[in-house]
């Protein structure tokens, strides 16, 4: 069953997330409002291949006092001021029901993709990319294998108005001994939709989305890129596996392969929008490295990048999204055809 798209475009409805349960309120008349907001400055300036005064960059000095060796390609290391800690005490700090708190441990990464200060994926060449996922892959699998640790939270924040602080392509892994929020509630979605199904949630929905293909951005022998019917941020995106396979560590070298070649075909679509380094929050949600069966799940990257109109408009969660609930005006489908153009420059 498919939807009337020309409805879907016209007038003002909700669409349900079935990962998180929650809605988001699509107003795609509100395009047509004039824009007045702020308008910022575009900042472009151009990298060198190595800076001395980075952090990441190969044989250079960390903030934490450790020099980086002279890598050729990927380097990981423990993040030297890292949110978690593997020897938290495990006390109980509740201090009744509504003062409640727990401890919590854990180790954090960080993974510079190239020695390169200058580039970031879509700039990257296939083999790079191929290896930070092939690293990815390395670390989820080192991380199975510590008994405290839960889940593997594989992300990226690219671009100074992510937070990002330094621009040398490189990621974090957060290993943490609970299961996160928002991962538990995808969680719980997932396995409430293969009991009633018999099949994972999110392959059923990539089916339908490659039916209609209003939604389908790019797809490779394995992958596709949509953006998702439920997207809340402008130019949401998701990287989903065509088969079933709910964590990196089942990918096979073509799976790999695939994998980073529809990352950074979408990345190259992000900066062919509005001529500039699109920056986003990226990361992966996949089954949590815990003894039990997680057949429900099904691995996937989501992309939140917060451009809106053009390279200085951006979209913030304000007024009614932080009282109420989310809301978008460009609708999904827009979106989609938006990112389809740009892999056709």
């Amino acid at each position: 069953m498919s939807h009337d798209v020309n409805v879907l475009v016209k007038h003002p409805h909700r669409r349900l997330n079935p990962l998180t349960g929650e809605w988001v309120l699509v107003s795609p008349h509100r395009t047509q409002r004039p824009w007045q907001g702020i308008q910022e400055e575009i900042v472009q300036s151009a990298r060198p291949p190595y800076d001395s005064n980075c952090y990441l960059c190969p044989g250079n000095r960390r903030s934490g006092g450790q020099q980086n060796p002279d890598y050729a390609d990927t380097f990981v290391f423990t993040n030297d001021f890292p949110a978690l800690l593997p020897d938290t005490p495990a006390d109980s700090l509740a201090a009744g029901p509504l003062f409640q708190a727990e401890a919590e441990s854990g180790i954090c990464k960080v993974i510079c993709f190239s020695p390169r200060h200058d580039l970031s994926v879509p700039q990257m060449t296939m083999a790079a990319v191929t290896r930070v996922v092939e690293v990815w892959k390395d670390e989820y699998e080192q991380f199975q294998r510590i008994p405290d640790i839960g889940y593997v939270q594989i992300f990226e924040n690219k671009g100074a108005i992510m937070g990002c602080s330094n621009p040398h392509p490189h990621c974090q892994i957060w290993a943490s001994s609970s299961i996160p929020p928002i991962v538990a509630l995808e969680q719980r979605n997932q396995c409430k939709y293969m009991e009633s199904s018999g099949n994972p949630m999110l392959l059923d929905y990539l089916e339908r989305e490659l039916e209609q293909e209003v939604r389908l951005v790019y797809r490779n022998a394995h992958f596709a890129v949509v953006v998702p019917f439920w997207a809340v941020w402008p130019f949401e995106a998701m990287i989903l596996p065509s088969q079933h396979c709910p964590s990196i560590d089942r990918f096979s070298r073509e799976q790999i392969r695939c994998f980073a070649d529809a990352y950074r075909e979408l990345t190259r679509a992000y900066d062919r929008v509005f001529d500039c380094e699109f920056p986003y929050t990226a990361g992966i949600h996949q089954a949590p490295t815990t003894a039990e069966s997680h057949e429900h799940w099904q691995f996937h990257m989501h992309f939140y990048p917060p451009l809106l109109r053009s390279a200085i408009v951006r979209k913030f969660m304000v007024g009614y999204e932080m009282l109420a609930g989310a809301q978008r005006d460009i609708t999904p489908e827009s979106a989609a055809e938006i990112l389809r153009r740009a892999l056709e420059q």
